[in-house]
């Protein structure tokens, strides 16, 4: 007897009964055993029968042998159930009283309870179950097994990807339960897993049949930036990027389309690690096949900018073929440093074809081919000994670029700038975007360069300072710059002259910028006279030694000259100098104005297939 009864028993035993003498002990006796086996052993969350023994408006009451009916609203009952005093229904006791002491009831909870069992029961044994796809939710979707709800992920629903998850909603599909949660009573289904142990044995022939070259036939499965994945019947391939195409693309979308059906060729694989890979230009013919037959040498052609690079622009003529217009073939003017400056990425372009080599599969172009060779007439507008007005675009330490006219320089070299002075850098004499007078000095077609001279406009002066600036003539001299072995002077017709250290002091001068300062006049006497190399040699020593004590003392306290005496600048040698290292001008010629370097560049070579 258990607790309940044993407990209903004792409450028995105190009942006092009406009438006890209208009972023998026997019939009290089995009265008490017949109405204490009319209670069941029943316990909360178990499926157990009842019977209607009654219905009350929404509600439908229950016996289900307790000392208490119970009642459960007729909305738990399906629309097809018959609610009828005497009917069996399986249900479920909650709780055995409610705030009211009432007898709580669910069919509802009884139906679900059936379910889960036959649920428990297809995942323990690996079953297929059916089930109706209800909706869409984060993640995946909610599908019906028997009046359960399971989730069914929607990784879990096909093998490729899912494109348009509400054209599930309403099916009903085949699943295998994969995880079950018994406290929260969750369940995961999937419908992949039948598909992958359908094709299983389809993807075990593939790979075992599986050889270079062969050609197969597949879906487009996925479109990625580096390439496409494509379902060959179970097994996947990837083709590559550079594979889909002998033409260059920037993304695989512009080839192909999700869920395409194409062939493909199978160009390596790996069993182990089912990697498979597939190429689908090589189903086509190779562009250069025939291009001999398409295009030659002279020919006109378009295409489109498919690369920049620093020496050059490849176009695209047409798929897989692809010339390089490098940067010397694109004007004949302009001093072009970058592709950039002259076409844009995407352009389409017109080009002359200049060399064709199938063998190296290379096409070199030219754009300034389309039009007239402007340098044909340069000779004719701009003869040697001309005169013009040109604008400063670009100054170097050797010289100034001087724009004639758009796309049309010249360079004046730094020793063309003055006739007189000793120029360090053309800024001291222009500035970058004045306009500067120029006379033209030599045109070279061939190397398309034009020598400009400044100083030109003007005679050459030196022939007068010939006998202006004899040896031993007296002058005077400012010092306008110090340089390692004495002092620049500009005499009194602008040109300058050397003024040796040793000419300055019979002893060595430690510090000329001190003694010397810029600024400083000093009466010289002209002790070298160079016409051809432009020389003149200054002495203020040669003009002391014809002056006063008085006059060489006042010398030797104005210039700071320590331990030198009037007696030591008297007997000083003034013929003794080098003026080795003053030329007025450096003695070099004039650099090549900057070409781009040859069209058969190393770069250019390394241009990809």
């Amino acid at each position: 007897m258990s607790d309940k009864q044993e407990k209903m028993q004792n409450q028995l035993d105190n009942v006092k009964f009406i009438n006890p003498e209208e009972y023998t002990e026997e019939e009290l006796q089995s009265l008490t055993k017949l109405y204490s086996e009319s209670f069941r052993d029943i316990k909360e969350d178990e499926i157990i029968q009842g019977t209607i023994v009654g219905i009350h408006g929404d509600n439908v009451v229950i016996d289900v042998g307790y000392k208490t009916d119970g009642t459960i609203p007729k909305s738990e009952f399906s629309a097809t159930e018959e609610i009828k005093i005497g009917n069996k229904v399986d249900i479920v006791i909650e709780s055995f009283e409610d705030e009211d002491g009432n007898l709580v009831l669910s069919k509802k909870r009884a139906d679900f309870l059936k379910v889960w069992s036959r649920v428990l029961k297809a995942y323990e044994n690996d079953e297929v179950i059916q089930g109706k796809i209800l909706k869409r939710i984060k993640g995946g979707m909610v599908v019906d097994l028997m009046g359960i709800e399971a989730f069914l992920p929607g990784s879990q629903i096909d093998i490729r990807p899912v494109r348009d998850f509400d054209a599930f909603v309403g099916q009903t599909m085949d699943f295998k339960i994969v995880k079950v949660n018994i406290p929260t009573e969750n369940i995961v289904v999937s419908h992949k897993v039948l598909i992958e142990e359908t094709i299983s044995d389809q993807r075990k022939e593939i790979l075992d049949k599986l050889e270079k070259g062969q050609i197969l036939e597949g879906i487009v499965k996925a479109i990625t930036d580096f390439g496409v994945f494509v379902d060959l019947g179970g097994v996947d391939g990837l083709i590559h990027i550079t594979d889909l195409s002998w033409g260059r693309i920037n993304h695989p979308s512009e080839v192909v389309k999700l869920d395409e059906k194409i062939k493909v060729v199978v160009t390596d694989f790996d069993k182990e690690k089912k990697r498979i890979s597939l190429s689908l230009k090589q189903l086509m013919p190779h562009p250069w096949e025939n291009i001999d037959e398409k295009y030659k040498v002279g020919d006109k052609v378009s295409g489109r900018v498919v690369s920049l690079t620093d020496y050059g622009a490849f176009i695209e003529i047409e798929k897989g073929i692809e010339g390089l217009i490098h940067i010397s073939e694109m004007s004949w003017t302009q001093h072009i440093s970058h592709p950039s400056q002259f076409v844009s990425m995407g352009q389409i372009v017109e080009a002359v074809i200049l060399s064709l080599d199938k063998d190296e599969k290379k096409i070199s172009l030219g754009m300034k081919q389309l039009t007239p060779d402007p340098w044909q007439d340069i000779v004719k507008k701009y003869p040697v000994g001309s005169r013009h007005t040109g604008i400063a675009r670009n100054l170097t330490n050797f010289g100034v670029f001087v724009e004639l006219e758009p796309g049309v320089d010249g360079l004046i070299h730094i020793s063309d700038l003055s006739w007189t002075k000793k120029i360090r850098h053309p800024g001291e004499v222009v500035k970058k975007g004045e306009s500067i007078e120029v006379v033209v000095l030599s045109v070279d077609t061939e190397q398309r360069k034009i020598s400009l001279g400044h100083k030109q406009i003007n005679p050459n002066p030196w022939d007068n300072f010939e006998s202006v600036y004899a040896a031993g003539t007296k002058t005077e001299g400012k010092v306008v710059r110090i340089i390692e072995k004495g002092l620049i002077a500009e005499l009194p017709l602008g040109v300058d002259g050397f003024i040796p250290a040793t000419q300055l002091s019979p002893s060595k001068i430690k510090n000329l910028s001190y003694c010397f300062p810029v600024g400083t006049t000093l009466e010289l006497k002209v002790v070298e006279f160079d016409k051809e190399n432009k020389k003149i040699v200054l002495s203020a020593l040669a003009v002391l030694k014809e002056k006063s004590d008085e006059e060489i003392a006042e010398y030797i306290t104005t210039h700071k000259l320590d331990k030198v005496s009037v007696e030591d600048i008297k007997q000083a040698d003034a013929g003794k100098f080098d003026s080795s290292d003053f030329n007025l001008y450096e003695d070099r010629v004039p650099p090549q104005m900057p070409q781009a370097p040859q069209q058969e560049s190393d770069k250019a070579e390394e241009k990809s297939e």
